[in-house]
């Protein structure tokens, strides 16, 4: 018999989370479990959450259950350790479905030690396609080892379903992260009080996060990002620290490098709240963020996207990718800028359905665990 599906009490769904932003794209999905009288949230909390260097996450999270160290010589090491504690908390937590997001090494971490648990795991985001370091192939793996799929786009559930994932499994209704995006962003008048003389749309930017663990190689990355901002006549500049993926560290050389210069206003970290607004206000984004893919859309933002992290993942036609080279770089830049009078997007936003969170939470409240769930069994 399936383990746990005896009790009689609420289902208990415990989401794994590493990263801030991951946190913030899935609120509308752990707000209506929250409010679901016949779920129990559980939150595990690891990776850079628990990273002084990235802003030291953890207090944001309002209820933790469980903390699971993140570290080790390589991440190799760190997943193998993050494998056998998670273990060790789901016995302790005793969930019936755990649930993970996208493509990190966190979700990978979590995903294997609950499959081998014998714990049913919820996959959101399954079926993307991003280059990143090695996140096409991570995120693919996290498909085979969950038993319940919510893709973010059609083309993702088509996907899912060549990947021998059974249809019934599928269920597709739109990113979390773009329910209510435009209630959730920030007003201006916080934006402004946080980020004193920042005017809107008359400001870039900047999240870029490392693809080669050679901090040397990401440092000058960042320098072009930086000097191509600046020789556009950009006067502010809003820089927002890397995840921390190998390289991170050439990337973060290079921001502090730039403190003493008035037109940068770099930070660790921000609440979602205030990134959705400094979003919504920008004249672009520039940089490989996720955010650029997913929400900007939503706010109308253009967005330059520098190299191939993000090589893959549909995109609306106001995402224009760029090379790792200066002059495209600059050029791109200066389009969207036009000389102070900076260009808005047009598209609708492909990853947007407005419920996926509460529709999300009913298919977990409503999906029958039992052999047929989790004795997986390739579709073809």
């Amino acid at each position: 018999m399936p383990r746990n599906h005896h009790r009689s009490s609420r289902r208990r769904i415990c989401f794994v989370t590493g990263t801030r932003a991951e946190f913030g794209l899935m609120r509308s999905v752990l707000k209506s479990i929250e409010s679901d009288p016949r779920l129990q949230l559980q939150i595990i909390a690891t990776g850079m959450h628990l990273d002084r260097r990235h802003g030291g996450t953890l207090e944001h999270i309002r209820k933790v259950d469980a903390v699971v160290h993140w570290g080790g010589s390589s991440r190799a090491v760190a997943v193998g350790r993050a494998i056998s504690d998670l273990a060790l908390a789901f016995k302790k937590l005793k969930p019936d479905i755990v649930l993970v997001v996208g493509d990190r090494v966190e979700a990978l971490a979590a995903a294997t030690a609950a499959h081998l648990e014998d714990i049913a795991v919820a996959h959101i985001h399954g079926g993307d396609r991003a280059m990143g370091q090695m996140d096409d192939s991570l995120r693919h793996a996290i498909t085979k080892l969950a038993h319940i799929h919510f893709p973010a786009t059609r083309q993702s559930a088509r996907r899912l379903a060549k990947m021998g994932e059974d249809e019934w499994r599928i269920h597709h209704f739109g990113s979390p992260g773009i329910d209510a995006i435009v209630q959730t962003a920030a007003p201006r008048s916080r934006i402004s009080k946080e980020f004193p003389g920042l005017i809107a749309r008359k400001y870039a930017l900047a999240v870029l996060h490392p693809v080669d663990a050679d901090e040397s190689v990401e440092r000058r990355r960042a320098a072009m990002v930086s000097a191509a901002l600046q020789s556009c006549g950009i006067k502010r500049i809003v820089i927002i620290y890397p995840n921390n993926d190998p390289g991170a560290g050439g990337i973060i050389r290079h921001w502090k490098s730039l403190r003493g210069d008035d037109r940068f206003m770099i930070h660790r970290d921000v609440a979602r709240p205030v990134f959705l607004g400094l979003l919504r206000d920008a004249a672009m984004l520039v940089g490989n963020s996720s955010s650029g893919i997913i929400e900007a859309a939503s706010f109308r933002t253009p967005v330059i996207d520098v190299g191939p992290r993000q090589l893959g993942r549909e995109r609306c036609e106001d995402v224009r990718n760029v090379p790792y080279r200066q002059s495209a770089i600059t050029a791109a830049v200066r389009q969207i800028w036009n000389a102070g009078r900076p260009r808005r997007g047009k598209s609708v936003n492909i990853y947007g359905g407005g419920s996926a969170g509460a529709n999300i939470a009913r298919v977990l409240r409503r999906m029958q665990i039992d052999r047929r769930l989790l004795r997986k069994l390739i579709g073809y």
